[in-house]
């Protein structure tokens, strides 16, 4: 019954969050005063308490045009390929030049695709960008199906073949596994589709090297206990209502909780620096938290079974993976140019964990590998912000540009 309540009390405070809305945005009273001591600090308490609000609902990319050459391009977004559960989407523009094919893999771990609209604008003006989108579970009806770790991998394969042959392939965090796979199976079948590159940006490829808390935690609990204590429906008025998920709030309180101090200063400082008219040094925060608390839930079965295979027994790193009845080899790849990116301070995913790719690919040439260790690092620092902008991507840019 969490879920319902959880839904109910939602439902019941969403007046309170209105009013404070049209205080903010429409209220001739309120802004009489706004620019007072008293107008900043209350008009600071109601943008605060606005923003500390889960919503389900993916936030807009809002990348509207891109420079490419000295020029702004306009960009705009078309579905190249829809599943039911996700969407592949194009960042189309024009240039005069074809650009290499880039497709890049979300993370389907509670956020929608958007936490990486820094990683596709950075990426836009050298590369023709497609994105996993991933659809809300709670939004996908039941005649849909089910969603699997094995149908992850559907999807990639289905993705990589749709955005054409000669693609390169950029996966960021847990879907690092699935993605290697895929490229595993496809150059076993030597498909045309096999990408030219793949990079792989902190993932759990291999969870045994320097296991954080996340894969403590993982290990402590056995699947049993993950189900009985994560797993609920999806409540009736919703469109995908009887689905069994993993609720995207529960990830969120659970992620929070691994960095309560953090994010209650990060609140703060929002407070402080709108009570103080600084509304400029309170963007950066009020932005990463509109995506922060944007939320999607998780197919039960792909969130049970991503635990069990991927955190409590590392079935690729293992040689063990089975997908669709056959043994997923990382060895038949051997024209794929491997890069692994990690972040020296990453407390989800460690040091390591993604490197172990390396060996998995054994049969893949010295000159086709390469790994990036980002100094000072954290786990979002890796695909999002000044690190990733200045240091990591020009790593990114040259491999695919050396393997076109």
């Amino acid at each position: 019954m969490l879920y319902q309540a959880y839904h109910a009390t939602t439902a019941a405070l969403e007046p309170l969050r209105m009013a404070a809305r049209l205080a903010l945005n429409g209220g001739s009273a309120f802004k009489t005063f706004d620019s007072s001591c008293l107008g900043l600090s209350s008009a600071a308490m109601l943008k605060v308490a606005v923003r500390a609000t889960v919503t389900h609902a993916r936030p807009a990319y809002g990348i509207e045009s891109v420079e490419v050459g000295g020029k702004t391009v306009p960009v705009w977004e078309e579905v190249a390929l829809s599943l039911p559960f996700c969407d592949l989407l194009h960042f189309a523009k024009d240039t005069p030049e074809p650009q290499p094919k880039l497709l890049l893999i979300a993370p389907l771990s509670g956020h929608f695709s958007t936490i990486l609209r820094h990683t596709v604008e950075t990426c836009l003006p050298d590369h023709d960008v497609y994105l996993f989108d991933w659809k809300n579970a709670r939004d996908v009806p039941l005649a849909a199906g089910s969603f699997g770790f094995d149908t992850f991998i559907d999807y990639v394969i289905a993705f990589i073949r749709a955005v054409g042959p000669g693609c390169h392939v950029l996966s960021v965090c847990q879907p690092c596994v699935q993605a290697l796979a895929a490229v595993s199976v496809l150059a076993e079948d030597k498909d045309p589709a096999t990408p030219k590159s793949l990079t792989l940006m902190a993932g759990p490829v291999d969870v045994r090297i320097n296991p954080t808390s996340v894969n403590s935690f993982a290990s402590q609990h056995d699947i049993g206990w993950f189900e009985s204590n994560l797993i609920h429906s999806v409540p009736f008025g919703l469109a995908g209502q009887g689905r069994r998920v993993y609720p995207g709030f529960l990830q969120l309180f659970s992620f929070m909780s691994m960095n309560m101090e953090r994010h209650a200063k990060a609140h703060r400082e929002m407070y402080d620096h709108l009570a103080h008219g600084r509304r400029g040094d309170a963007q950066p925060i009020m932005t990463f938290y509109d995506e922060y608390f944007a939320v999607i839930d998780l197919a039960a079965e792909f969130f049970l079974e991503t635990v069990e295979r991927v955190f409590q027994t590392p079935e690729l790193a293992l040689g063990e993976l089975i997908y669709r009845g056959r043994k997923v080899d990382p060895g038949a790849i051997r024209r794929t140019a491997l890069l692994t990116i990690e972040g020296e301070r990453d407390d989800i995913c460690a040091v390591g964990q993604t490197a172990a790719a390396h060996d998995l690919c054994q049969n893949l040439r010295p000159h086709l590998k390469k790994h990036h260790l980002q100094a000072g690092a954290g786990h979002y620092g890796v695909f999002s912000g000044k690190k990733w902008h200045n240091q990591i991507y020009p790593v990114v840019k040259n491999l695919i540009l050396a393997t076109q």
